[in-house]
């Protein structure tokens, strides 16, 4: 069977949402670690929309400078604006609304209780090969931060990049397509190739030929559409919400990262594992923790013992410290295995 998988660049319009809620949350935490903080963000033209809840000993007025400090991050410098001029995201034209509200203090009161924010099914997976991920997402999410590094370098190329890989029945690389905006022509065969180490039987680059308008100019980027792209991509079920636009009393970027970290650790000699993790709003214990072992086709499940409250899985996670701008960066998968 044929399987495909797709992996997009931090200057995507969706990513870059996802970016700025998780470098604003990074900001936040630094205020007060104990934040309750849900931010959705959507960016169009140069126009960014922050809306969601906050509560905690934090100060919101520095919102607008964290926007452009997370857009520099990502490469939409003044310098990228002025080379692809009104092609992309410009900081000096950026305008950001704030709709930030209070979190519900019925919300509130559940998770000072040392309860879970809010209640969800989130998976774990792994399986063996390089990263403990299924290949063809291995190879999209390679391939594209390659580009990604090298957009950087080459102003010809933009940050707006994506990639997709098709593997055939024997799991070769059957088809490599990528998605780079260009201010001239540049062939990018050979860069595959040997970012691949494996050349593909078909290569397509831009498939609707040369452009150069992208970002949130081309587009429309709001946090949470590239879920498949975090998570991975179509080998198992994608669970709970977005990771990136939380912070750990959640579960969304909690649980999800914990339920990885079994699937990695029950991994054994199984070719898949999965993990089942659900939670209970206002409560600290999980419904249910299942693990499945897919073997040569051959599925067995067990139930998992748990009993970790919220804030001692947030603080093994390292999720109570300004780390969620560098898990989006790193990806939320490849973040627990190195």
């Amino acid at each position: 069977m044929k399987k495909t998988a797709e992996f997009v660049s931090l200057g995507h319009p969706d990513k870059t949402a996802d970016y700025i809620s998780s470098y604003i949350l990074d900001r936040m935490i630094e205020q007060d670690a104990s934040v309750r903080y849900a931010v959705e963000v959507m960016v169009k033209d140069n126009t960014v929309v922050l809306g969601g809840e906050v509560a905690g000993k934090i100060d919101l007025s520095n919102l607008h400078e964290y926007v452009l400090q997370a857009l520099t991050e990502i490469g939409y410098t003044r310098e990228y604006a002025q080379v692809w001029q009104n092609c992309a995201l410009e900081p000096d034209k950026i305008k950001t609304v704030n709709l930030i509200g209070q979190q519900s203090p019925e919300i509130s009161q559940g998770v000072e209780q040392n309860g879970w924010g809010d209640q969800g099914v989130f998976v774990g997976y792994a399986c063996q090969g390089e990263g403990l991920i299924n290949r063809e997402l291995f190879l999209a999410r390679k391939l594209n931060d390659e580009l990604y590094a090298l957009a950087k370098d080459d102003k010809r190329l933009g940050l707006d990049i994506k990639t997709q890989i098709t593997l055939d029945d024997e799991g070769n690389i059957e088809t490599a397509i990528a998605a780079v905006p260009m201010l001239e022509e540049v062939d990018l065969t050979h860069f595959i190739i040997k970012t691949l180490s494996e050349k593909p039987k078909n290569i397509i680059v831009n498939g609707t030929g040369r452009y150069t308008c992208h970002s949130a100019i081309a587009d429309c980027g709001i946090t949470g559409r590239k879920l498949a792209v975090d998570f991975y991509s179509t080998a198992c079920p994608v669970g709970g919400g977005s990771p990136w636009t939380k912070d750990g009393s959640k579960a969304d970027v909690t649980l999800n990262l914990y339920a990885r970290k079994l699937a990695v650790k029950n991994l054994q000699d199984d070719d898949e594992c999965l993990v089942y993790l659900s939670s209970c709003i206002g409560r600290s214990c999980l419904p249910s923790a299942v693990v499945k072992h897919i073997k040569r086709g051959k599925i067995t499940t067990s139930d998992l013992v748990i009993d970790k409250t919220p804030i001692e899985l947030i603080k093994e996670l390292g999720l109570n410290k300004p780390i969620f701008a560098q898990l989006c960066r790193n990806s939320f998968v490849k973040s627990i295995i190195d």
